[in-house]
């Protein structure tokens, strides 16, 4: 076997050095920091720090401060990573939302705009309106589109990461097989990825969560799916099909026939997802001071009248969790992840919905597990196709010293 030469010299020397300076500034969380704070950082020698402050510079991801100090001496020299120099977007797709995000090389959000989707739109018109969308978004974030470093997209289905392809996408019709990223790509001249969902949402936990080695991440909305880190790698699947909670049949007779996709949601979706929610909160809660209930539209509605002791409420909410506890623990009886964290929009029903699921949860394990909702709440998606695309434009940084 014929190995290929490694690069070496001087120029791979500075750029390492460079890199390891960078690292080193950009988890200073947009402080300015000492040269002698990035020696000892960095554990590189002062003039090797110099010189990579100077490449840094060059380049225009770094600037310089100097600031005058009491006592007697030269002034100190700081820099700081220019975070402004470059921007990325995190886009998040669903059914009938889409929310686009244009954050800067450190991850801060400039601008996001929240738009619903006509009902019954198709992929074609979904596309349409991402485009509309991040025109718009990075217009606020003071960018023109052709000037991001990369952008992500998160979607809801099978995604094939390594192709860039939605391979099925039940909840919006045309979607899977659409030429979105070649589109967006040819539009945007910059790196465009795309991914499941809650695969993002997962990698926004590690991120900006409290992410255990071993976590399942369950997204609950209308739509319930779920992403598993496994000995802190995320776990897709032999066909990136892993973690359709929502296809979980719980409801049918062992022995009946499946029922068919409605609207493309799965038996579990139909069964505890937020319109299931609120199907059986109007079909339950029947007396007169309910009626907020009934036509509110809202799952927060219910679980605010639970939280404040209503029977009726209560009860549904018991109904609720013990139904979810059930198709939960499928998964967790087979893979025993130790933590699992909620997050979509049923997860801030709060302590009146998630301290059922516990109760019934402990009823089926065979083990305890630490069950929490997230802190990033509908945020996660986003936050981790930023998290990606900044992945994605470190390689540009990275070519630029």
């Amino acid at each position: 076997m014929t190995i290929a030469p490694t690069a070496t010299g001087p120029h791979v020397l500075r750029r390492m050095n460079a890199t390891a300076v960078l690292d080193a500034l950009r988890s200073a969380d947009g402080m300015i920091a000492r040269v002698s704070a990035l020696v000892a950082t960095t554990r590189l020698s002062r003039p090797a720090v110099s010189r990579a402050l100077a490449a840094l510079a060059d380049a225009g991801v770094v600037e310089f401060l100097v600031t005058e100090e009491s006592g007697v001496g030269r002034p100190a020299q700081r820099a700081r990573f220019r975070a402004e120099c470059g921007h990325v977007a995190g886009i998040d797709i669903g059914p009938h939302k889409l929310l686009v995000t244009v954050a800067d090389l450190a991850g801060t959000v400039c601008a996001e705009r929240r738009v619903a989707t006509p009902p019954g739109a198709t992929g074609p018109q979904v596309a349409g309106l991402l485009r509309t969308t991040l025109t718009a978004v990075a217009a606020d974030a003071g960018v023109e589109p052709t000037a991001l470093w990369a952008v992500t997209v998160g979607t809801p289905g099978v995604v094939d990461a390594e192709r860039g392809e939605v391979v099925l996408a039940p909840s919006i019709p045309g979607w899977a097989g659409l030429p979105l990223l070649a589109e967006l790509r040819d539009w945007l001249r910059c790196s465009v990825l795309i991914d499941n969902d809650v695969n993002l949402a997962v990698a926004a936990e590690r991120w900006r969560g409290r992410a255990e080695d071993n976590l399942l991440y369950v997204h609950w909305g209308e739509r319930i799916g779920s992403g598993s880190l496994i000995d802190g790698k995320p776990y897709r699947g032999a066909s990136s099909a892993a973690g359709e909670l929502g296809f979980v049949d719980l409801a049918t007779p062992l022995d009946d026939e499946p029922p068919p996709l409605v609207e493309g949601l799965g038996p579990f979706e139909r069964l505890v997802g937020a319109r299931a929610i609120l199907e059986l909160a109007a079909e339950r809660c029947t007396g007169p001071q309910h009626e907020a209930i009934r036509s509110g539209g809202d799952v927060a509605v219910l679980f605010e009248a639970a939280a404040n002791g209503d029977e009726q409420a209560v009860a549904v909410v018991r109904t609720v969790a013990r139904r979810f506890a059930r198709g939960l623990a499928t998964h967790l009886l087979a893979f025993d992840p130790g933590c699992v964290v909620v997050g979509g929009g049923v997860s801030g029903a709060g302590e009146v919905l998630f301290a059922a699921v516990r109760t019934e949860l402990a009823q089926m394990l065979l083990v305890p597990v630490e069950l929490r909702t997230s802190e990033l709440r509908e945020h996660g998606v986003v936050l981790g196709a930023i998290r990606v695309a900044l992945d994605t434009a470190e390689h540009r940084l990275v070519g630029m010293l």
